[in-house]
């Protein structure tokens, strides 16, 4: 079995993260990643504290595995949701969107793991000297918030850049995303995308089903003129979007054109004016199952994977 430093410091079986992926990722779908020997991470988004101090107890309900918190910066609820993932003692805190310097040795003295997602070097020698336990290098093939850089070549570089250990995120689905990250160098993988097609997964039936039916040109990103950049599904709403957002919109109106996007699709399954995150490898999701079944599955075809590589070597 694959195991890594991941592992160890965290308390897991399988170094395997799911994702944070607001308004879908709540206690119900980190308790299922969690008890399945990985780490279940509960979105906090947009949402305010309390939302997220309720999902953290009713994951708590479900499993006695460590668990985790994403909270994305930019939230204008960041400041309760940190201290709500504190005062809740969470085992890890993930960060997204901005610098998490803010809220670290709030998150450490209650002996929470800090572990921000990354997209360039200079980030990760950043949070690498505030104290962060490990990083996340998150490639821009990812659903919802994108950075440019690839994560082919962003691992290797943050690798280089830092002496944590580094979680790779972005384009991985099964086995063979998951050996070629530890190639890379990293000791981990996060995925989002793939964790969409879990049972416990809450999403709409809409919604889950277009990330069944995807093809590989399935995904566009839109929001670069914002600085916002976002993968989402290739749907009427993303198109419309980025007509509008090249077509001379005004900043303010194509703000208000995406609010409550993702929340139409991800709970009324709205095809129309919903925002379907999902990142490039939505072909490569096959079938519904649990997500327990999920991450033993990427991870035992990682093994196989790593162990019939040495058949290129004469």
């Amino acid at each position: 079995m694959i195991r890594s430093e991941i592992c160890t410091l965290i308390g897991i079986e399988y170094p395997v993260f799911q994702g944070g992926m607001a308004w879908i990722a709540d206690g119900k779908l980190a308790a299922a990643v969690s008890n399945g020997g990985g780490l279940g991470i509960i979105a906090a988004g947009n949402a305010p504290g309390t939302y997220v101090r309720e999902q953290i107890r009713l994951a708590r309900s479900l499993t006695q595995k460590p668990l985790g918190v994403n909270v994305m910066l930019l939230s204008p609820f960041a400041d309760e949701v940190a201290q709500a993932a504190a005062e809740e003692k969470v085992d890890v805190v993930t960060t997204g969107a901005g610098n998490p310097s803010k809220y670290m040795e709030m998150w450490k003295s209650a002996g929470i793991k800090v572990i921000p997602v990354v997209a360039s070097v200079g980030m990760t020698k950043l949070v690498t000297r505030m104290g962060a336990s490990a990083v996340i290098a998150e490639g821009g093939e990812s659903g919802g918030h994108v950075g440019e850089l690839t994560t082919m070549v962003l691992v290797p570089q943050v690798c280089d850049a830092t002496d944590l250990p580094v979680i790779a995120a972005g384009g991985i689905a099964d086995g063979r995303g998951v050996a070629a990250s530890f190639m890379l160098g990293a000791q981990g993988v996060q995925m989002g995308t793939r964790f969409l097609s879990a049972c416990e997964c809450g999403i709409h039936p809409v919604y889950k089903q277009k990330i069944l039916k995807a093809n590989d040109l399935c995904t566009m990103v839109t929001g670069k003129r914002l600085g916002h950049p976002v993968r989402s599904l290739r749907t009427p709403f993303a198109r419309a979007y980025f007509n509008a957002e090249y077509g001379g919109m005004p900043d303010a109106e194509l703000e208000a054109l995406g609010t409550g996007a993702l929340r139409r699709a991800v709970q009324e399954g709205d095809a129309e004016h919903g925002c379907f995150l999902s990142g490039q490898v939505a072909a490569m999701v096959k079938k519904e199952q649990p997500a327990a079944e999920i991450v033993k599955e990427v991870m035992e075809e990682a093994e196989k994977v790593l162990m019939g590589a040495s058949k290129w070597v004469k």
